[in-house]
């Protein structure tokens, strides 16, 4: 295990030099977030990720040094706590014209699991749910805290997506709490979503971010659509495929390149 943190630390070493110490008229992007960041389930080279770096190189004229800090099952404390501490993670920021952001489905699902086994607390059999919510709310708050600081006084091209939902179809079918008046998983499920995703959206714009709507593209305008049944999930029924991930690039194109200086 040692050998391991010492191999990927190195690994991690080398690509912040070749990102911080890019050429003259290119731009660093870091990514930022977890496995769909990662591009987990996507083919090689077809992540939201790669694609997104590729349309800023057409787009802008530009190289563009590309740096994928996403890790599978990162919450948002892993994120912000990263973005507090490791160097790893502030200097790649530091140096990044362009940063994309997402994070939190870690933090909702296994909430979601607990409400399933009626084992989430409370008389609703919600409390961990709203636990979730809030906890990741303020560590929202330091994520973007944390990048904007370390881009203080530079223009940068910030992005961030809110978070959609996989189990649309799963949870209408499902009632796994009698005592909530024949309500299904989704009825009871979906506020906690709808919560995360309006603060994401309202402190992001409230600081000049923009937001890719990602939730409302993969579950339509009301989050009631499925997106594996509209084919935008891989064969595990939680990550995106390559047409998922092509859609995100898209959403984030769609943005625009705009800076802000923070």
């Amino acid at each position: 295990m040692k050998q391991i943190r010492q191999i990927v630390t190195i690994f991690l070493c080398v690509a912040l030099a070749s990102t911080v110490l890019n050429a003259a008229g290119s731009v660093n992007y870091t990514a930022l977030g977890d496995s769909i960041a990662f591009g987990a389930f996507a083919p090689i080279g077809k992540g939201y990720v790669p694609l997104y770096a590729q349309f800023y190189r057409n787009d802008n004229a530009t190289s563009v040094q590309l740096l994928n800090l996403g890790v599978p099952g990162w919450t948002s404390y892993d994120l912000a706590n990263a973005l507090r501490t490791n160097f790893l993670f502030q200097l790649p920021v530091f140096s990044s014209g362009v940063t994309t952001i997402n994070i939190g489905g870690n933090d909702l699902t296994p909430a979601r699991n607990s409400y399933k086994a009626g084992t989430c607390g409370g008389a609703t059999n919600t409390d961990c749910l709203q636990k979730a919510v809030d906890s990741f709310k303020l560590n929202w708050d330091s994520i973007l805290s944390s990048v904007l600081f370390l881009r203080r006084f530079r223009p940068t091209v910030l992005r961030t997506m809110d978070i959609y939902n996989p189990f649309v179809n799963i949870d209408k079918n499902s009632d796994s709490w009698l005592a909530d008046g024949g309500a299904t998983d989704f009825q009871a499920l979906k506020p906690f979503l709808d919560d995360v995703n309006a603060y994401i959206t309202s402190t992001s714009n409230a600081k000049g971010i923009l937001v890719a709507p990602v939730y409302a593209n993969f579950n339509g305008a009301l989050g009631d659509e499925d997106a594996g049944a509209k084919g935008l999930l891989a064969f595990d029924n939680f990550h995106p495929n390559a047409q998922g991930h092509a859609l995100i690039a898209k959403l984030l194109r769609d943005l625009g390149y705009t800076k802000i200086t923070p």
